[in-house]
């Protein structure tokens, strides 16, 4: 097994510059053979967002690992919301080295307080079985319009926070399969689908692609169950956050190639909400699945989340 070697840095010359700007919040600082700091981000978030720290967590557990062992599954708990100007330093316990799976567990911390606790497990690739589900049947990105160009067509259904978020670049290129939802606040079955990928290019390294994706898949799965009860991600009524986040890698990937997210919500209840996802690669083949509950609390019954 190859041995772990210092997180690498991760800009590319062909990236965005807010491309640029995500792979150095993902390139951490080694503090200790364990110990890893990751850098702040301006998101423009009240808190840090769930997907950075996904992907910050997940760089600093793959750099305790031979790059011959790809990440296959996370767990992952928010314990506590981030404070965005503040870097996060992430600890990581080798739980096992064995002779197929290595298993670690991270805790990030700020402020000497655990925010975020997740437990993940990496395998030796290996020859076996294949089956998957087909991908669903939509129109391809390419006769999509961009996230910023749809937003500017719907300027009078949409939120001003929203119009002001996906005014500003970023790095992901999001196209939206049914746009409908954000003209029509009529509840509907709680599914939807994006396709993504990032806007530039991104070095060879499958841990990189991997963080990006776990980045990028916090962004939409919440506002999934949101679609049932006619609401939108940018709603100042409602109080939203991530509780917990699983991930499972299924095939190899690029995330700077087209993937679709295909996304449902089975179940809210108790101010909780129930997402899942299918992401595929363009070809049709399932790279990864996400699962993810949330808090989905009406505003004018919150408190603050202790």
């Amino acid at each position: 097994m190859s041995m772990p070697s210092d997180p690498p840095t991760l800009t590319h010359d062909a990236a965005s510059p807010a491309l640029q700007t995500l792979l150095r919040t993902l390139t951490l600082e080694r503090l200790g053979e364990n110990l890893f700091r990751g850098p702040r981000s301006s998101e423009g978030w009240q808190r840090v967002y769930g997907g950075q720290v996904l992907g910050q967590a997940l760089a600093a557990a793959a750099a305790t690992v031979g790059s011959d062992r790809p990440i296959h599954s996370l767990h992952g708990y928010f314990l506590l919301g981030g404070d965005p100007e503040h870097e996060i330093v992430y600890d990581i316990e080798r739980i096992r080295d064995g002779g197929s799976f290595t298993t670690r567990r991270v805790r990030a911390v700020q402020h000497d307080r655990a925010i975020f606790s997740m437990s993940a497990s990496f395998h030796k690739q290996e020859s076996g079985y294949d089956h998957q589900t087909a991908m669903p049947e939509v129109p391809r990105p390419e006769t999509l319009p961009r996230a910023k160009d749809l937003v500017s067509r719907m300027l009078a259904h949409l939120p001003e926070n929203m119009r002001a978020y996906w005014d500003r670049e970023h790095p992901i290129d999001v196209r939206i399969v049914d746009p409908s939802r954000y003209t029509s606040r009529e509840p509907r079955a709680a599914t939807q689908a994006v396709w993504l990928r990032t806007n530039g290019r991104l070095p060879d390294v499958p841990h990189i692609h991997q963080a990006v994706l776990a980045y990028a898949s916090d962004f939409t799965l919440l506002d999934t169950a949101l679609i049932a009860h006619g609401k939108l991600l940018f709603d100042r009524d409602i109080q939203l956050a991530s509780l917990d986040h699983a991930m499972w890698f299924h095939r190899p990937f690029r995330v700077d190639d087209w993937l679709l997210y295909a996304q449902d919500s089975p179940s809210a209840f108790g101010a909780r909400g129930y997402c899942r996802g299918s992401i595929y690669d363009s070809v049709g083949r399932l790279v990864a699945s996400t699962v993810q509950e949330g808090l989905m609390r009406m505003r004018d019954t919150a408190f603050v989340l202790k």
